[in-house]
Order: structure tokens, then C-alpha cells, then sequence
């Protein structure tokens, strides 16, 4: 049985050479994620055009996720680390140059307005705490509470209530615009407060435009989880800047509550910051690091995402290899009719009698009901958007969920779920021939088995504007 729980790997100077990519691939990578904070637009592309051609040569169907930076404030230090001081006195102005341990620049112009004295300010993710003393019209005095050693652009954090800028910024779009021209896969949105910031990037609904993952990062994303969970594609627990927006000792009850939330919207859900974070410079994880990818499975996460630990790490391969291994131990102890009858006991729409959607929730719940019960080892779903097998991979089934669809836009876009293999298959005709049709290709790529009992769900043709046939085939 393959490994549901999906990994996205984040590419920087340590993984982004051709070899380095083919490995990770092999190791298990199902996402790569690509920042743009510290990157330009043409060397975003240059690593796109990069993992496509690994992906071909590897014949391997792999995502790509672009995070865009958002509103984040950053300090502009050099290459060489400069020691913050603790007990010092700093001064924080905005505008361009490098940082000193006295001397603090931002990349906001306004940030003394940003400011009031005995705001806490985290940098580098919490590497550093300064408390602001005094505020005047162009810059801030700040005690070092925690020293630390920041070089390049770490982070600032400022409370999102205060910070005068939204999400996505100028600089934003205009990454969205190119990567859309680049058919990505998916775009995630940074420092994300309300449903108002997924929808300003005005992208077309996917499969043409990309998935929309919504990174809850701030105290009001959390606050409108369910109103932005209706117009994102996905969603992204950010634990970096919402351990430090929120309490600490909150995080892993606001971890549980998202990723359940995503779940039950049927909204792909990552789990991101300092999974395997030692690793960065170490051979093996710390237990706790082991414990905490366990449970965010146990959570029902759908993917688990490196950041540091694959972009600028000693060993980028031996991490995804390590995840991986810890993915699938931690799958076996996974609860999976615990989570299918939590699913079937909420509800997951109000539709009207007549509204098509009631025919394809029955279907998708009939789907992995039926799985259950035949204890089938796959559901075959065949798909034109992706839609149908991210509602079925909602309910956690044991079955493998094979999805099959007509373009390569929709395999990358559910290289993001839970417990989901896409496949490329054109599934011409309709009715018993279209559906026995997909079973003997599958049979041909020695996915399914000659004779096996298989719960099959589709559209009665092409055309079908809803997956309205679920047909229980032995496989020809």
C-alpha cells in the first residue's frame, strides 16, 4: 500500500540542481514548493522549468506549489551573521540597506507607524525578541529581550492587526501573473485575514487557474477559518508566524481545529514549519520532531511540508527519505473508519432537491462506503476537475484513491491530496464501456488486478457536467 500522507519539499541552493531534484523525486517529494521572498520572477521560473524537466525525466507526476511572500516584514542583513545582543538597544527605521547589531532596516517605509512602545517583535521566526521602548514619526527604539545571530532577510513579526499592509501586495501579483502564465499548479497566499485576500487574485477556478492555498498565519485567519475555507482550494497550517501571532501553548489545539475544518470542507491541508527542522544540520530528527509529523497524520493532515531542512540542509534526500519512513509508520496506526463515519456524521452542504450536488455528495459517500465494505484496496474515480476525488480522499478511506483524468493540469493539482494516485486517462465513451474501459488501462499499468471487486465513480460520459454513476466492476 503507498504512502497517503503527501510531502512538499521547499527548493533552495541545496536541492535545486538537476541530480538533487531527480533524488528527491525518488525519495518520495509528491510537491515541490518554490518561495519568491528572496528570489526573482525569472529565477522562480528557471526552478519551475527545472522540476518539470525532473518530473519528465523521472516519469513521475509531481506538484508545484509557489508561496507568495505577502506583506512580510523583512530586515536586510548581509551574508555575514550579525550577533543581536541581548540587553541592547537597536533602532528599527524603514527603507534600504544592511543591518547592523545596532542598526535595524525594514523593508516597510512607514514601520514607525506599524509600531507602539511595548509591542513584542519576533525575528528570524523567533530566533531574536526585541520590546519597542519608544516610537517617533520615522523610526523606533527596541530592548534585545533574546539576543540571536540574523543574516540575509530574516522575518519581523509584527501583529497583523497593526501592519498597515494586506495580502497579496503589488509584488504579489505580480509573481501570481507570472507563474500563472507558467501553469503552476498551486499558489499559496501569505498572511491571509479574511476570504477578501484568496479572492483579490481574481484566479480562474481550477483546473485552468491554479489552487488557491490559503496560509493561516494571523489570529483572523483563524478567526474566519469558514468563510475563507468556501474560496480557497487549500489550506496551509503556518505554524511559524501563528505560534508567534497566537500563544504557543494554543498551536497544537489550532492545528487540530484547522486541519479538521480543512478536512471537512474537502480542501487539501499542509502542515508546515520545523517538521524535521534538526535535520537542517543533523543526520537523524530529535523524537519530539518524530512525535510531531505522527500526530499531525494522526490529525488527518494531507501533506507535511520541509522548509529549511530541504532548501538549505546538509542532506535534503536523507530528509525526505526520513519523512517518508516516518509517514508510513504513523499510517498504520491511522484510524480510518474512526474518520470516515466523523465525515458521514457532518454535513457537508445545504443543497435544494433538485441541486446537482446532491447527487455528488451521495456519490462520493456511497464511494468509500461501498470500499469499506467490499474491503476494496482501491476506488477508482474518474475525473474532469479533480473535485470528485478530493471530496472522496476527504473521508480518509483505507482504499487507495486512483484518479483518473483527461490533463496534466489536474495531476499536479492533486499530487496535494490525501491518499490520491492521478493518472492521464482520456476515458472516452460512456456508460459500462467508458468505466471498463479505465479498468483495463489501470490493469495494463499493473494497478488494479484481473478479477478484483473495484467501487468505480464517474460521469455517465465526458460530458457529464457531475460524477453521477458508481458502478462495482470486477476488473476485465
Amino acid at each position: 500500500m503507498s504512502r497517503r500522507t503527501k510531502i512538499v519539499a521547499t527548493i533552495g541552493p541545496a536541492s535545486d540542481s538537476p541530480e538533487v531534484l531527480r533524488s528527491l523525486i525518488d525519495a518520495g517529494v509528491n510537491v515541490f514548493r518554490l518561495g519568491t521572498a528572496h528570489d526573482t520572477v525569472d529565477r522562480v521560473l528557471e526552478r519551475v522549468a527545472a522540476i518539470r524537466s525532473a518530473a519528465e525525466d523521472r516519469k513521475a507526476n509531481v506538484g508545484i506549489l509557489v508561496d507568495l511572500a505577502g506583506p512580510k516584514v523583512r530586515a536586510g542583513f548581509g551574508d555575514e551573521p550579525v550577533e543581536l545582543v541581548e540587553g541592547s538597544t537597536v533602532t528599527i527605521t524603514g527603507g534600504e540597506g544592511i543591518s547592523d547589531s545596532h542598526n535595524i532596516i525594514v523593508n516597510v517605509e512607514d514601520i514607525a507607524k506599524n509600531l507602539m512602545p511595548g509591542d513584542v517583535l519576533h525575528m528570524g521566526d523567533g530566533s531574536a525578541t526585541l520590546i519597542v521602548s519608544e516610537v517617533s514619526l520615522t523610526q523606533a527604539t527596541a530592548l534585545v529581550e533574546r539576543g540571536g545571530v540574523m543574516r540575509g532577510r530574516p522575518g519581523v513579526h509584527i501583529p497583523s492587526s497593526r501592519l498597515s499592509t494586506s495580502s497579496p501586495t503589488k509584488e504579489d501579483i505580480e509573481y501570481f501573473d507570472a507563474v500563472v502564465d507558467a501553469n503552476v499548479d498551486m499558489v499559496a497566499v501569505s498572511f491571509v485575514k479574511t476570504a477578501r485576500d484568496v479572492r483579490a487574485l481574481a484566479a480562474e477556478p481550477p483546473p485552468k487557474g491554479p489552487l488557491i492555498i490559503a496560509k493561516i498565519e494571523t489570529q483572523a485567519a483563524v478567526d474566519n477559518l469558514d468563510s475563507i475555507l468556501e474560496y480557497c482550494g487549500g489550506v496551509m497550517v503556518a505554524r511559524g508566524d501563528l505560534g508567534l501571532e497566537c500563544s504557543l501553548a494554543t498551536l497544537p489545539a489550532l492545528q487540530k481545529k484547522i486541519i479538521a475544518a480543512g478536512v471537512q470542507a474537502g480542501k487539501p491541508v499542509i502542515t508546515a514549519t520545523q517538521m524535521l527542522e534538526s535535520m537542517t544540520s543533523n543526520s537523524q530528527p530529535t523524537r519530539a520532531e518524530v512525535t510531531d509529523v505522527a500526530n499531525a497524520v494522526f490529525d488527518g493532515t494531507s501533506a507535511v511540508m520541509l522548509s529549511g531542512e530541504t532548501a538549505v540542509g546538509h542532506d535534503p534526500v536523507l530528509v525526505v527519505q526520513t519523512m517518508a519512513e516516518i509517514l508510513n509508520e504513523a499510517e498504520k496506526e491511522f484510524d480510518h473508519e474512526r474518520w470516515s463515519e466523523r465525515i458521514e456524521a457532518l454535513t457537508d452542504i445545504e443543497v435544494q432537491p433538485n441541486d446537482r450536488r446532491r447527487v455528488a455528495l451521495a456519490m462520493r459517500s456511497a464511494a468509500q462506503r461501498a470500499a469499506y465494505e467490499l474491503d476494496s484496496r482501491v476506488i477508482v474515480c474518474v475525473t474532469g476537475t479533480g473535485a470528485t476525488a478530493r471530496a472522496i480522499s476527504r473521508y480518509r478511506p483505507k482504499a487507495e484513491i486512483i484518479a483518473v483524468a483527461p490533463t496534466d493540469d489536474v495531476l499536479g493539482q492533486l499530487a496535494l491530496s490525501w491518499g490520491v494516485l492521478p493518472m492521464v486517462d482520456s476515458a472516452e465513451g460512456e456508460g459500462t464501456e467508458r468505466i471498463l474501459g479505465v479498468l483495463e488501462h489501470l490493469r495494463d499499468q499493473g494497478l488494479v488486478k484481473q478479477g478484483e471487486l473495484i467501487p468505480v465513480v464517474a460521469g455517465a460520459s465526458n460530458s457529464a457536467l457531475v460524477s453521477n454513476v458508481l458502478r462495482i466492476e470486477n476488473v476485465p
